[in-house]
């Protein structure tokens, strides 16, 4: 079997080599070469010890001399090159107190987190794969390398990781490995947001991330990291247009939506307001009244706590806010107030966002409402008419030189005239607004 490798990380082993070291490509490229997925990165392995790695190499940065990883620069792209190491205890759950150097690459893969990323790759000495990843990759299998327990109490990560490779490949989780993430699943406190985030990321923007998410909750982990989704699982929603509960639903929407990061966050916690708003009318049927209210904040919350950027906060907490306007006797002007709501970059998401819930009620599915809405957004742009403040041809200093003091009252006003600019664009020159604000600031 013969992997091909990029001629900078030939260079980099054959250069080793020369200097009388054993180097190879190791972990997740080999996974991904041998699945003729394009790698994402190239690391090394070698039992040249870090000062060595820098008097070899001409342009080198000591990324992670702790624990042996130099970053050899080659035409612009950084590869990571790290000496055969066992790690030491690792007292935080997450990062080992020590390392040590071996000369043993057997010792060094066996450190390592699941079988599939356990093997390394020379041109010389072909693959090395004492852990059998290869089989496991040939049975679409999430195996740990050794004892699984003692895999995630080195790094309670994996457990995450476990199920995000997952659902990423779509391979199932061996069996002692989930027992053990279902034992330790308590450990993933230990783990930072940002870390956790990451991961949820990856497997929200994998193929069908619903995978990712059943194997959370059956793991035990989604109670922890997101318990208000957790409420949603098995949640009946006792409801002539959903034949789903609230979690299938929702994980159906997911799968529908496109893969875009903003969309599958909006799609994840569209509905989770659900649970607070639950009501059961005199027929009883279930209703949620002002569930998209109470959803948009729910989502601003676990996304602060998840430590994401503000704008993604603030454009998931807009889709999932507007997710259930009427679309069906929305007049031009109301349309206008909806693209100035929620910007004209973030339209596309929401519609997006309401084919997708569609498709997770109960069939048959009408999109002609979506398709109505989306052909008159397409007119109002092409017609350039103004949209937002921005648009107006009225400024605050504008209404300051007519004697507006500063404040508050400039926004309200040129709110005020944005309303009816929308509702007659032809009111929408500077003579006619001045003429509109003085009106209002005598009266």
């Amino acid at each position: 079997m013969k992997i091909y490798l990029p001629k900078n990380v030939e260079y980099i082993i054959n250069t080793l080599n020369e200097n009388n070291f054993s180097a190879y490509a190791v972990g997740g490229c080999i996974r991904d070469s041998l699945l003729k997925r394009l790698p994402k990165d190239w690391d090394i392995t070698t039992n040249a010890m870090p000062k060595d790695i820098i008097q070899i190499f001409n342009n080198t940065i000591p990324i992670g001399i702790k624990h042996g990883t130099i970053a050899v620069l080659l035409e612009n792209v950084t590869y990571e090159v790290t000496t055969f190491r066992i790690d030491g205890k690792y007292s935080d759950n997450r990062h080992p107190d020590k390392v040590l150097f071996t000369t043993s690459l057997n010792e060094d893969l066996a450190r390592r987190d699941f079988t599939i990323n356990a093997m390394a790759y020379n041109y010389k000495d072909g693959l090395q794969d004492p852990y059998n990843g290869q089989d496991d990759l040939n049975n679409k299998l999430i195996r740990c390398v050794g004892n699984p327990g003692l895999r995630f109490n080195e790094d309670s990560l994996r457990m995450l990781r476990a199920i995000r490779f997952s659902t990423e490949l779509n391979f199932k989780i061996d069996e002692d490995t989930k027992s053990s993430i279902i034992q330790n699943q308590l450990m993933i406190q230990n783990v930072s947001m940002e870390r956790i985030r990451d991961e949820l990321s990856k497997i929200l923007l994998s193929d069908f991330p619903s995978i990712g998410f059943k194997e959370l909750n059956s793991a035990g982990l989604l109670k922890i990291i997101l318990p208000e989704l957790s409420r949603c699982v098995g949640f009946n929603q006792k409801n002539p247009h959903h034949d789903k509960d609230v979690f299938e639903h929702t994980l159906t929407v997911l799968d529908s939506s496109s893969n875009n990061l903003i969309v599958r966050l909006a799609a994840l916690f569209h509905d989770i307001g659900k649970p607070n708003c639950f009501t059961i009318d005199e027929h009883g049927i279930g209703h949620f009244y002002m569930h998209a209210i109470e959803g948009a904040r729910i989502s601003q919350e676990i996304l602060k706590r998840l430590k994401f950027d503000n704008t993604t906060i603030k454009t998931v907490y807009i889709l999932i806010k507007e997710h259930l306007v009427n679309r069906n006797n929305l007049k031009i002007p109301a349309i206008k107030k909806l693209i100035n709501r929620i910007g004209i970059e973030n339209f596309p998401y929401l519609l997006d966002l309401q084919i997708a819930d569609i498709k997770g009620h109960k069939p048959p599915y009408d999109f002609s409402s979506i398709l109505h809405l989306k052909n008159c957004v397409h007119e109002i742009i092409n017609s350039k008419e103004p949209l937002s403040l921005k648009d107006l041809k009225i400024n605050g200093n504008d209404l300051i030189n007519i004697g507006y003091h500063r404040g508050t009252i400039i926004g309200s006003t040129l709110k005020e005239l944005l309303e009816l600019v929308l509702k007659n664009p032809k009111l929408n020159k500077k003579d006619i607004l001045i003429d509109i604000a003085n009106k209002k600031l005598y009266t």
